[in-house]
């Protein structure tokens, strides 16, 4: 069996996690700033904060920046349901732009001309969320200079794409964002088994964040009401959550992170591998823009079906069958009945509809041999009948 995506896990990981296990700090020691500190060292932000997942990090990243009832957040329809459902957890709308289609992202053409028909409608987003898709930079410069214009907050969703960087930058500098949040699930770049970040370079959203995600309490004097009853005092100052990672997630971060680059160059050797050995087939591979260099967390065909004599489904489960576990990232949200009862419909945002109608995500995995590459390409042309 082949899976789309897998972690690595080495020797130097499992003697990280067996550290900690043999410490008296199973939950939060020590590992967890060590793990924040080489994110930020990588990315070249000030502020990090590591949580039990990137749902987490996106909706304590919303709170920070006020969004509330009565506030919009906009993002793509072509990403995991977590992107938008942020919104929903803060009592606020949601709405979508509609993807570029050579990027799969978000479309800051698209995005110009929703944002000035919201401005006449009065409507306009508190919260735009760009979504990396396959580890692919949105064009930030773009959006951030709506932003400008516009008045709306930045939140890039670049669980996708740690190690990646935009314009020769390491994405999660935030230079173009308020807040960036990566994810740390198995089939990422990096894993903590579960987990996510929230990173920003503002002082106050970092104190925000930090409150958030440890229930609203605090142990700082600075934040307290009034003074300190005695050494065990604490307050609550916020409505917050129970979002913290455990040091032994932590330590299994901070041993992958020395990886982080000899991974992200591993996808990048397949991804090249792939471009060549398919391109006579008939699909259409990634296409990479030259200011971005991808985490390539994804790499996702799309298939040219009026070139071919079988279906979407029938080449996906011709691959499963062969256990080649392909995948299909993703399911547009506003697709979904759940979003589909707000008043969403099927046909609302077309491009990113044509995508989820042709794109199949194929293995992509630092460990993937090449034979194994060869076996994925040998049963993709057998499912395509070519």
């Amino acid at each position: 069996m082949i899976p789309y995506g897998r972690q690595d896990i080495t020797q130097d990981d499992v003697d990280a996690i067996v550290q900690v296990l043999h410490s008296t700090n199973l939950t939060q020691g020590p590992a967890i700033p060590r793990f924040e500190q080489a994110v930020l060292e990588h990315c070249g932000a000030k502020h990090a904060f590591a949580v039990n997942s990137a749902t987490s990090a996106l909706h304590i990243a919303c709170l920070a920046l006020g969004l509330g009832p009565d506030d919009w957040l906009w993002t793509t329809p072509n990403t995991f349901v977590a992107s938008a459902n942020c919104a929903l957890y803060c009592g606020a709308k949601v709405d979508f732009v509609d993807i570029d289609p050579k990027t799969y992202n978000l479309c800051p053409k698209a995005l110009e001309k929703k944002l000035h028909a919201a401005e006449q409608a009065g409507r306009l987003p508190k919260i735009v969320v760009p979504v990396h898709l396959c580890g692919q930079p949105c064009d930030m410069q773009a959006i951030h200079a709506l932003a400008q214009r516009y008045g709306f907050k930045i939140i890039e969703d670049a669980s996708h794409a740690i190690g990646g960087k935009y314009q020769g930058e390491p994405i999660g500098n935030c230079h173009y964002s308020d807040i960036t949040v990566f994810s740390f699930h198995p089939v990422k770049i990096i894993t903590t088994a579960e987990g996510g970040m929230a990173l920003t370079n503002n002082r106050e959203l970092a104190t925000r964040l930090g409150l958030l995600r440890s229930h609203g309490i605090t142990r700082d004097p600075e934040l307290m009401t009034k003074d300190m009853d005695g050494p065990w005092y604490y307050q609550q100052v916020a409505l917050g959550y129970n979002y913290r990672m455990t040091d032994i997630q932590a330590a299994l971060g901070a041993s992958q992170m020395t990886r982080l680059e000899q991974y992200v160059a591993r996808r990048h050797e397949l991804a090249r591998r792939y471009d060549e050995l398919l391109k006579s087939l008939p699909i259409t591979t990634p296409w990479q823009h030259p200011d971005g260099y991808s985490g390539l967390h994804l790499y996702v065909i799309r298939l040219q079906l009026d070139k071919i004599s079988r279906t979407h489904r029938e080449v996906f489960e011709y691959m499963r069958a062969q256990n080649i576990i392909v995948n299909l990232h993703y399911i547009p949200v506003h697709t979904q009945p759940y979003y589909q009862a707000m008043g969403f419909k099927e046909g609302d945002f077309p491009e990113a509809e044509r995508y989820y109608a042709e794109a199949i995500s194929i293995p992509m995995y630092p460990t993937l041999s090449e034979a194994q590459q060869d076996e994925v390409i040998a049963t993709l042309k057998e499912a395509l009948g070519v």
